[in-house]
């Protein structure tokens, strides 16, 4: 173990190895990585412990410098495990470099098929006992974190002293085509919502959206900008400052060359930092699995449902005069194609929608009797979650306290400092 200091606090890199298969817990094993943060002055003293789950899946724990965010109210009574869920951050990288050491693209999709909350929860299990020595642990779930601890409580509720969940209470039953069937009228919303701030950008999207279908665009990486692709950034709408980082995206996308207008480098650029999946395949490769629970093959719900919605058609809005929509959280097969870092695994993905072999990931008669504290921030027409699915889940599991709140987008427990945990635990706790 190393420890170092930042401000307020000492870091310490902690190395797990786990089963990749939990069934085979003899078998290959991969590494898991945690970052430990403790506040300076209580370095020393016995404290229970918080695990973080972050969202995804495919992102690694946030990257706190100090106290930041919810962090510094963390520390206050805990020491907390920031973990960088398998595949993700410092555990063993699964990415287009990576994956190929497992051979075929069936190799591969049967490899990740172990990347899903069940997998991350049973080896949150094991480290929870090696850290604590059997002691139980609070854990606080932000989105696919909050999927997650909801798994947590269907399987090993006797880990688990609190449970702490933003933005990120799963529905128990619905599929993946359900899911998206939800979601694209409630991205609609938020488009209409930037739209009716920003005006302008009316123009501004339908006027990129004509030139990319006219011209063949390339970003830096070598990925191909598509109308589609544009409509992606809409993704930017569920966080607080997502509607003004869209728009600063927007207002400056041409400059005149001596051919005429051209998307701009710099506009390029910032196209890619938000839309490339390199610092996070897992996402692309496993968003639509983490809804599936025996159901069948998700099978590109996303793609399929949006034909539902033919008023997201690109060529269609161009065609007429309809303001151009933008999507959300959805991964498409075209994404495949003209990402670079996804593009050498579009035949494992293939063989991921396909996959039928699913396990239930939630237990409704034992979240009934749930015994553990539970409290859930449900961000009132979360871009990324339903409201109507985490509501009814939360009325599902026993004594779980519920904050509604339209303070905040899905990033809440960022954005809002150590407000929204405080809150939490005191929902917990029932202090208020």
């Amino acid at each position: 173990m190393t420890s170092y200091r930042q401000p307020g606090l000492v870091l310490t890199d902690r190395r797990f190895s786990v089963p990749l298969d939990h069934a085979d817990p003899e078998g290959e094993q991969i590494e898991v990585y945690g970052r430990e943060a403790v506040a300076s002055d209580r370095s020393g003293d016995d404290l229970p412990w918080l695990v973080y789950l972050e969202g995804g899946p495919g992102f690694g724990a946030r990257r706190f410098i100090g106290r930041q965010a919810w962090l510094g109210r963390a520390v206050q009574e805990f020491r907390v495990l920031l973990l960088d869920q398998r595949g993700t951050g410092n555990s063993t990288p699964a990415n287009r470099q990576t994956l190929p050491l497992r051979g075929t693209p069936g190799r591969q999709a049967d490899y990740l098929a172990h990347f899903r909350a069940d997998s991350i929860v049973q080896d949150c299990e094991l480290i929870r006992k090696r850290l604590t020595g059997g002691a139980r642990w609070t854990v606080l779930g932000q989105s696919f974190g909050g999927f997650c601890a909801t798994h947590y409580l269907s399987v090993a509720p006797e880990g688990l002293r609190t449970v702490l969940i933003t933005g990120g209470l799963p529905s128990l039953h619905a599929t993946a085509d359900e899911v998206y069937r939800a979601a694209y009228p409630r991205i609609r919303r938020k488009v209409e919502a930037h739209y009716a701030r920003y005006p302008q950008d009316v123009d501004r999207a339908r006027r990129i959206a004509a030139h990319l279908q006219a011209h063949e665009v390339t970003l830096p990486s070598g990925g191909r900008l598509t109308p589609a692709a544009l409509q992606c950034l809409g993704i930017l709408l569920g966080s607080g400052e997502g509607t003004h980082q869209l728009h600063f995206l927007l207002e400056d996308a041409f400059v005149e060359t001596p051919a005429g207008p051209a998307l701009s480098d710099a506009f390029l650029e910032n196209v890619q930092a938000a839309l490339s999946y390199a610092g996070h395949p897992l996402y692309a490769l496993l968003h639509e699995a983490i809804y599936a629970q025996g159901q069948g093959p998700t099978a590109w719900a996303a793609e399929r449902v949006r034909a539902e919605f033919p008023e997201f058609d690109a060529e269609k809005s161009l065609a007429g005069d309809a303001p151009l929509l933008f999507t959300g959280e959805t991964v498409h097969p075209w994404h495949f194609e003209t990402d670079p870092a996804l593009r050498p695994l579009r035949e494992t993905a293939r063989l991921l929608a396909e996959r039928k072999d699913w396990a239930p990931l939630y237990d409704p008669a034992r979240l009934a009797a749930n015994e553990v504290p539970v409290a859930a921030a449900v961000y009132h027409d979360d871009l990324y979650v339903d409201t109507a699915h985490s509501l009814e889940t939360a009325r599902a599991i026993r004594g779980l306290r519920t904050w509604v709140t339209d303070e905040f987008e899905h990033d809440g427990v960022r954005a809002g400092g150590p407000r929204v945990l405080d809150r939490l635990l005191a929902l917990a706790r029932g202090e208020i």
